[in-house]
């Protein structure tokens, strides 16, 4: 019995492990600027590993010290874990399934469409008191600044490969026509193109075009970049938690049909 005892404390303890990488992979999106001004899907991602991580202790305890109540108490816990894992990986992927950039004449960069995005994800920035934080938070950052660090001939700034939050909150949309001074000052068109984003772009360095359409798709498109690579941190999590999962409910079923045996083996003689 102390070998099988062990043999489920083992594998509670490989679930303790796969906690890791949830709560890795939401600390991760903490630490990337444009999620810093983004709060949303971080503390979802590390609450739910630490909520992984203590259920996984709790069965690891009830494994080793043959706590039965604990071991069942693990399996339900665990099990409505998975689920909610498993609803997380599925949402990440369905809310950054679509939003992509669109190439522009002589340029490397992509230009970036809200309309191109989930509903959820453009409701997100959609009301101004929410877009107000966000935009205020992207101004102190270097994302902008930086590139006038990187770029002072217009040719070279047109062969750039842009991240997106860059392309949309930089500079102002390529349609727009403006005449490149540099990566965060154009001089503007005798006449400019009909739209809210040619209108809103400005060469104050606080400005800029964070007021834009335009930034907030290329936000939603950095976010997209990101989720998606912890997406698949999360969804390795899941497959194997599931594993583990169902190693250590054939290994307590028959660490208990053993027991049943023993009582009536006893029983009987």
């Amino acid at each position: 019995m102390p070998l099988r005892n062990n043999i489920i404390g083992c594998i509670n303890f490989i679930a303790v492990l796969f906690s890791i990488p949830i709560i890795g992979a939401g600390i991760w999106l903490t630490t990337r600027t444009v999620n810093s001004c983004f709060m949303l899907l971080q503390w979802p991602v590390i609450i739910l590993g630490i909520l992984i991580l203590l259920v996984g202790l709790a069965g690891l305890i009830g494994g080793f010290w043959r706590i039965t109540w604990l071991l069942v108490v693990y399996l339900i816990a665990m099990l409505a874990l998975i689920v909610l894992l498993g609803v997380l990986v599925g949402f990440i992927y369905m809310v950054t399934l679509r939003g992509s950039g669109h190439p522009q004449p002589s340029r490397a960069y992509l230009e970036y469409s809200l309309e191109d995005f989930s509903g959820f994800l453009r409701r997100r920035v959609h009301r101004s008191y929410k877009w107000e934080r966000i935009r205020s938070c992207l101004s102190t950052t270097s994302i902008c600044p930086d590139l006038n660090q990187r770029f002072t001939l217009a040719q070279d700034f047109f062969n750039a490969y842009l991240s997106p939050i860059q392309s949309g909150c930089c500079k102002p949309p390529t349609k727009c026509g403006y005449t490149f001074v540099n990566a965060t000052y154009w001089i503007s068109p005798i006449s400019l193109h009909v739209d809210m984003d040619c209108l809103q772009w400005s060469n104050d360095q606080n400005t800029l075009c964070y007021g834009c359409n335009s930034c907030k798709a290329g936000l939603l498109a950095n976010l997209k970049i990101d989720w998606l690579k912890a997406d698949i941190f999360l969804l390795v999590a899941l497959i194997g938690l599931i594993i583990i999962y169902i190693i250590g409910c054939c290994a307590l079923r028959n660490s208990r049909t053993e027991d049943i045996f023993r009582k009536y083996k006893q029983g009987y003689t």
